[in-house]
């Protein structure tokens, strides 16, 4: 009889396949009783091809039913894609979360914020800091990132050692933090590491990273050389170029004013955990309109298009506090994300349509990504001497460069692994072994739903071609006990000269009841049918469209 031989295997439920949504399970032991480890718990945010839906979430449910072999779930920061989907999902995993002290401390912080948040039990793990959970020591390393805090994980088990980068690039002059911890990955390749699960957003880019401090340097220049008033919008999240311009306002001679929600939490837990010291307080928002315009810096929220952040509703102006004029500056010290630009254009071209004057990364060095390029991954390669490289944190064909660029450098093995493959690392060759479920939950208001829930492909008809609700009154005898109702949405009101919609829909109405057999009048399925038939085609023959047509008939004595 064979015996039942321990194996680990990586399975990732997001951010293979796609950047964002991150979920990372690492199983370890017999296949049909192995123990689990979580890495990272994230969302990614839903475009107008899902109307109603602001989050996406990943679809849990194999761990789920695994949750009583899930030892804890590790955090690697706290960066939406990475962290932002524990409130919804925890309830239904129930395991500890680990994270070091930054990340621990905005979570509790939106645990606070957000309604009806559960309880979630969180261990703090301390910088450089190692934790036993079964089958795995987990050594949390300190890196650098666009955000506090961010850990790679070196995870040993008794069948090899795995170096699971999270988000990730080598900043020899990040500002705040305690920098790139190199040592220990160099003590891990001189050891051995069976495996590297690497960040590979920006495998494409040739070179290495600018630095935070050069980023500071160039908003500091700006700040001192603008006229009129500034404001840098960035992602609240990155803390140290929160610094930077607030340091940059205070040499200037400028106040520095927050402006967002966002904004407020992140300096506060920021603060609390020892990463903002050295900044001068801060402004009141409510006495923006009596600093002079020379003498004021806004930091705020919304380079990405938000329609409710802070620089949207300044930009609509409709701000209740700030309102910005000609000469006034505008700084993005972010970069857009794909999928935002045609937001990001509406919003600075209403910015520019006032007088403001626009500064983004095309006109100077005022951003810098978080994320490896070819010239730092080579150099992580050369710490850590893999023998496998299995890239995420990519859309597919950032992974397949990546594993293309690692054998270059001469990791002997590569694997591509998507949502919901198993690939087992060890022992022996990596291999895909399964696949399991593995999709999107839509966090809808304040419920969970599926992507096959049909209310979303019913929203998208509505969205793209209206609606027309017919209301009937008929009488057990077939006949109509009043005049037809009708209530029209989302089609225009005329479809050519002198041809407007509620006649059309009115004239099919009365077209389709006429022609309809009496017998047949009895009916009221036959009625709806026929009248729905009646409306959707006389509209469609009009408009070029086919929009949605619900006739409801009401039985009356």
């Amino acid at each position: 009889m064979a015996r039942n031989k321990d194996e680990l295997v990586f399975c990732p439920l997001g951010g293979a396949g796609e950047i964002g949504m991150n979920l990372g399970l690492y199983g370890f032991g017999p296949k049909q009783s192995r123990k689990w480890i979580m890495v990272d718990l994230g969302v990614t945010f839903a475009d107008a091809t899902l109307p109603g839906i602001d989050v996406i979430l990943p679809d849990i449910s194999f761990i789920e039913e695994q949750r009583d072999n899930l030892l804890g779930i590790l955090l690697t920061h706290a960066h939406e894609d990475h962290f932002g989907a524990v409130l919804d999902l925890w309830p239904r995993l129930r395991a500890p979360v680990f994270a070091t002290p930054f990340s621990a401390a905005l979570l509790r912080a939106k645990m606070i914020d957000e309604r009806g948040a559960p309880d979630v039990p969180i261990k703090e793990v301390p910088l450089g800091g190692t934790i036993d959970l079964g089958p795995f020591e987990i050594e949390f390393v300190s890196l650098t990132h666009s955000i506090p805090e961010p850990n790679g994980l070196i995870i040993n088990t008794s069948e090899g050692s795995v170096f699971h980068t999270g988000d990730w690039k080598i900043d020899d002059d990040p500002l705040i933090g305690t920098g790139f911890d190199k040592t220990a990955l160099e003590r891990l390749g001189k050891r051995g590491c069976r495996a590297v699960i690497c960040d590979s957003t920006n495998v494409f880019r040739d070179g290495v990273s600018p630095t935070e401090g050069e980023v500071a340097a160039e908003l500091a220049r700006l700040v001192a050389e603008a006229p009129k008033r500034v404001c840098v919008t960035s992602f609240a999240s990155n803390v140290a170029r929160l610094r930077s311009a607030i340091l940059a306002a205070d040499k200037a001679g400028r106040s520095t004013v927050l402006a967002g929600r966002s904004m407020y939490r992140m300096i506060g837990v920021a603060v609390e955990t020892g990463y903002l010291g050295d900044i001068p307080p801060l402004t009141p928002l409510s006495d923006f309109s009596d600093l002079p315009r020379s003498k004021v810096l806004v930091l705020m929220t919304g380079s990405q298009g938000e329609p409710r952040a802070a620089l949207a509703r300044i930009a609509n102006e409709n701000h209740p506090d700030i309102k910005l004029s000609p000469g006034d500056q505008v700084i993005f010290s972010s970069r857009t994300i794909p999928g935002n630009e045609r937001s990001v254009s509406a919003l600075q071209n209403a910015l520019i349509r006032q007088g403001v004057e626009i500064i983004t990364d095309a006109d100077g060095l005022v951003h810098v990504s978080g994320h490896p390029r070819r010239g730092e991954l080579e150099q992580m390669y050369k710490w850590v001497k893999p023998e496998l490289a299995i890239p995420v944190h990519g859309e597919t064909r950032h992974l397949h460069e990546h594993a293309r660029f690692a054998k270059s450098l001469g990791v002997p093995e590569t694997q591509i692994v998507h949502n919901g493959d198993m690939a087992k690392l060890a022992p022996g060759p990596a291999m895909l072994v399964d696949e399991v479920p593995a999709g999107r939950i839509y966090r809808d208001g304040r419920i969970h739903i599926r992507e096959s829930d049909d209310a979303l492909g019913e929203r998208r008809k509505l969205s793209y071609a209206g609606i027309v609700v017919v209301s009937l009154a008929l009488s057990e005898k077939g006949q109509l006990a009043a005049d037809p109702d009708a209530v029209i949405y989302g089609i225009p009101e005329e479809l050519g000269p002198g041809i407007f919609i509620e006649d059309i829909v009115f004239d099919a109405i009365d077209e389709t009841w006429r022609t309809l057999p009496k017998k047949r009048r009895r009916s009221p399925d036959v009625v709806a049918k026929a009248i729905r038939g009646g409306v959707r085609s006389a509209v469609t023959g009009a408009w070029g469209k086919r929009t949605v047509c619900e006739v409801i008939v009401n039985l009356v004595p």
